[in-house]
């Protein structure tokens, strides 16, 4: 058997696969690969230097971990948040939602049924109302001082959500999902914008004198570079425990050792740049250090005027400590925070008397809430400033135990007030006797979505690459809601 030959066509530089040639000399060979180990070592070389910059993609992959203020996606109508956190549930048809019907057929057995037992009949409000306002809105006998701020307003009250247990429900109000262990509202709010006060805390949580149930998760950044978790203030007193400085260590002793302490860490983390909470970490020395002189002045009360304590009821027992509370919410607004989260004391979880409870929570609200709105709306801060007020969920509206109410995530209210709202305006609606949202209903997202908005933030853009995939406040739903904004 003979090999064939097969010559090739002169001037070509194919192979007889196909293949395209670009034959290099052995010089050119050595040039290309000398060239190409020179730009790695310089690449790594920059990197530890911190001068190299990342691509378009490594830069969105990684999260901006500092608190300094950010723009948003668009022009924002609000800078800041106080979100008035009512635990328990408040019951809207005793507050804010009046249902006549509930009043015709008080005592009329239904098919309802009551979540934790003793289901009992249909049960009219305890309390009278009257209408408010140039809009008209209802409010119970037990609102008063609030009642005149009605105008500035917008009643969102067709709100629902997926849990009936006051765990997840409060995680789901918090941070959209009923479930430990994802970023909080305020924990968003701050990765997107930052704050305007580099010596305190971007978000901060006054709680209650019980614990809030689920504990620091209501507060969490979840999987959010921890910069951005809300940290806890006491309401009196210093408001981080072992805040202050040790006696007998000057503050020049103390930056000196955080200045060494820095040193150590910022070659620790030259060698170690995967550990991103390592960062986070130093970056909280260094707020706690700041934290000692501003931290401790803001929540000095004694500062204010006595006609000021009297507007937030201070100088009244019932409602001193929910008093003090919003006040030192306005103050750390003032000072640049950015989102404040005040829980209310005890509960407005009214299973067994609903009368004696809300008399009790509203007695302790209802003065510094209106006072809040007073003195925010007095230091033009109001029109920058958005408030939120509600639980995380309802209350049925049939009896349980003879005179409470048991939990309702069927239907529920919330109320917003200040930057961007459209003040003396209600939106969406529960059946007949305020057991389900049927008109307009707004879920946890479209809260979320909309609070987002105001504050000039997409909520469909504000975004974090975990796990293999991107996470948003608002999940993969949520909706503005166009019909409350000014």
């Amino acid at each position: 058997m003979s090999i064939r030959r097969v010559d090739m066509p002169k001037n070509t530089n194919h192979f007889p696969c196909g293949r395209v040639a670009n034959p290099l000399s052995r010089r050119d060979w050595l040039r290309r690969a000398g060239g190409g180990a020179g730009m790695i070592g310089l690449a790594n070389l920059l990197a530890e230097q911190g001068l190299l910059a990342a691509s378009q993609a490594e830069s969105q992959s990684q999260p901006n971990n500092s608190l300094h203020p950010r723009p948003g996606h668009f022009p924002a109508k609000a800078k800041a948040v106080i979100w008035l956190f009512m635990e328990g549930a408040p019951s809207a048809v005793d507050i804010f939602d009046r249902k006549p019907v509930l009043d015709k057929r008080d005592g009329t057995k239904t098919d309802i049924q009551a979540f934790f037992g003793n289901p009992g009949p249909l049960m009219k409000s305890p309390f009278a109302f009257k209408q408010y306002g140039e809009c008209g809105q209802w409010v119970c006998e037990k609102y008063t001082h609030v009642a005149q701020h009605v105008d500035k307003m917008a009643f969102i009250k067709s709100c629902y959500s997926e849990s009936n247990d006051h765990v997840p429900a409060i995680y789901q109000i918090n941070s959209g999902l009923p479930r430990p262990g994802f970023p909080t509202a305020g924990a968003w709010v701050t990765y997107g914008l930052g704050s305007e006060n580099q010596s305190l805390p971007g978000y901060i949580v006054l709680g209650n004198t019980q614990g809030a149930k689920g504990g620091p998760h209501n507060w969490g950044s979840g999987f959010l570079p921890s910069t951005f978790q809300g940290t806890l203030f006491r309401s009196q007193g210093t408001p981080v425990l072992n805040l202050n400085r040790q006696p007998g260590v000057s503050e020049q002793d103390q930056r000196a050792q955080l200045d060494f302490l820095t040193q150590l860490n910022d070659e620790h983390l030259r060698r170690h740049t995967e550990d991103a909470e390592f960062a986070n970490r130093m970056q909280t020395f260094e707020l706690a250090f700041r934290m000692q002189k501003e931290a401790t002045e803001v929540v000095d009360l004694s500062q204010e005027t006595e006609a000021t304590h009297r507007l937030y009821g201070i100088d009244n027992p019932a409602s001193k400590s929910y008093g003090s509370k919003c006040l030192m919410a306005r103050r750390l607004i003032e000072s640049g925070v950015r989102f404040v989260q005040v829980y209310s004391d005890g509960e407005w979880d009214a299973h067994d008397n609903l009368k004696d409870n809300h008399t009790h929570h509203c007695a302790a609200t209802d003065v510094p809430v209106a006072g809040l709105l007073s003195d925010l709306e007095a230091r033009g801060l109001l029109e920058s400033t958005l408030v939120i007020w509600g639980g995380e969920f309802g209350r049925m509206p049939i009896s349980q135990n003879g005179k409470g109410r048991d939990h309702n995530p069927k239907g529920f209210l919330q109320w917003m007030a200040g930057a961007g709202i459209q003040g003396g305006v209600s939106y969406g609606e529960t059946d007949e006797i305020g057991y389900e949202a049927v008109e307009s209903r707004v879920s946890v997202n479209d809260l979320h979505a909309t609070i987002l908005h105001l504050l000039g933030l997409d909520h469909t853009r504000l975004t974090y690459f975990h796990n293999g995939r991107s996470y948003r406040l608002t999940d993969v739903a949520g909706k503005v809601i166009q019909e409350i904004l000014a």
